[in-house]
């Protein structure tokens, strides 16, 4: 049967915590003409008369959905906090949906309201939603003089963001709690990460962290120092990864296999050249996989995903990568396996320390073409009373793309 759903039928309205007295003519206007509204209980109750009934969206999230798209061809509103698609609902809801189905009228998101209070020019301050977020995406941004915006949940995410901060030596950080940004409840207090001590703050409630401290900040160059990488020496040295991550290209928004990942390091670095970018890290070693696992976590990385298996067998199920990078297991059954499962065009990278290795990427190498490196390195080490180079491994690096 045909879809006789009338093609704009949803209207996504983006409300702030005055109500009714901040909604434009258009957002007024969709909930006069509407057969049904949804919306958060607190949403909900910013409108005291709605002319048509009401459902509270549940929790979690994503059960609404399906309640929604029930309801597709009436005259539908829902209801969200601010920009709808700045950390809000809209994109979530109209991703199901074709673009003429919808339209959204967006109020001031609390993020400009929170930089209009403070005075910050927003444009350079790092925004983060991390009312469902762990706190640790907060680490890429932390260095002193720096400002911050984050959403929270509640007061006790607001005091595990206060402990966190004190942890990385950051206490001094000044935050600035605002609760209710817009409304007649609205409350700012401004206290140090390291006194932080009330506990009556209300949802909804941003902070703004003015860095302060003697922590360390995590560089914006890859080839990263290995000391922010815990390992039991399965690690790509910092000169080899940073020439391996300029092969690797990151763009925003794509997605690495990290095959032989030991500490995580390059799906890491690959993480942290865009907040968009995804990693998959393929690990043998269970023990290695966790530690790759916190390694992400405590460097705000939380979009690697760890696969415990061997390549070529336990590749992964879900989308195809944009890169490849191949740090260990390296064989002629997996080049097989890649060439023939990945789409044209695919970035591969792989790292060779081994002269059985080495034959191998040479021989591909003849096959495929590509370009081949080798990257020879040394440290100046005591020798007696003066010093002379040690060299280390060296390593032979073949970049293709498929």
């Amino acid at each position: 049967m045909a879809d006789t759903a009338p093609l704009t039928w949803l209207t996504i309205i983006g409300i702030g915590e005055d109500g009714p007295e901040g909604l434009s003519a258009a957002s007024r206007a969709a909930l006069a003409r509407a057969e049904l509204v949804m919306g958060s209980a607190r949403h909900l109750s910013l409108l005291p008369a709605i002319n048509c009934p009401a459902i509270e969206w549940p929790v979690p999230f994503a059960e609404g959905l399906a309640h929604l798209i029930a309801h597709r061809g009436r005259r539908v509103v829902v209801l969200a906090s601010g920009d709808p698609f700045w950390f809000g609902a809209g994109t979530s809801i109209t991703r199901l949906l074709d673009p003429d189905e919808w339209v959204a009228h967006a109020a001031p998101s609390t993020f400009t309201l929170a930089a209009a209070r403070l005075g910050w020019p927003l444009q350079d301050v790092a925004c983060l939603g991390l009312h469902a977020a762990p706190v640790e995406r907060l680490r890429p941004h932390l260095a002193p003089g720096r400002c911050v915006l984050a959403l929270l949940r509640d007061g006790e995410a607001v005091a595990a963001l206060a402990q966190y901060l004190t942890r990385q030596g950051f206490g001094p950080s000044v935050l600035h709690v605002m609760e209710a940004l817009g409304g007649l409840r609205e409350r700012m207090r401004c206290v140090t990460a390291d006194a932080l001590s009330f506990t009556d703050i209300a949802h909804p409630v941003a902070v703004g962290i003015d860095c302060a401290g003697h922590g360390a900040s995590l560089p914006l160059t890859v080839g990263r120092p290995d000391e922010w990488f815990a390992s039991d020496g399965q690690i790509t040295k910092s000169p080899v990864r940073a020439i391996t991550l300029s092969a690797l290209a990151p763009r925003p928004g794509e997605l690495l296999w990290d095959i032989g990942a030991g500490s995580g390091s390059i799906g890491i670095e690959w993480g942290l050249a865009h907040s968009a970018n995804r990693a998959c890290a393929i690990e043998a070693d269970p023990v290695r996989a966790e530690r790759a696992r916190a390694n992400a976590a405590a460097l705000g990385v939380d979009r690697l995903d760890i696969l415990i298996g061997t390549a070529p067998d336990d590749l992964p199920s879900g989308p195809l990568p944009d890169a490849v990078f191949i740090g260990g297991g390296l064989s002629d059954a997996l080049l097989e396996t890649l060439w023939a499962r990945l789409p044209r065009g695919t970035r591969l990278v792989a790292n060779a320390v081994t002269l059985e290795s080495e034959a191998l990427l040479t021989r591909w190498h003849d096959q495929k073409g590509g370009s081949l490196l080798r990257i020879e390195l040394a440290d100046a080490a005591p020798l007696g009373r003066r010093h002379g180079w040690r060299a280390r491994y060296p390593v032979v690096q073949w970049s293709v793309a498929l």
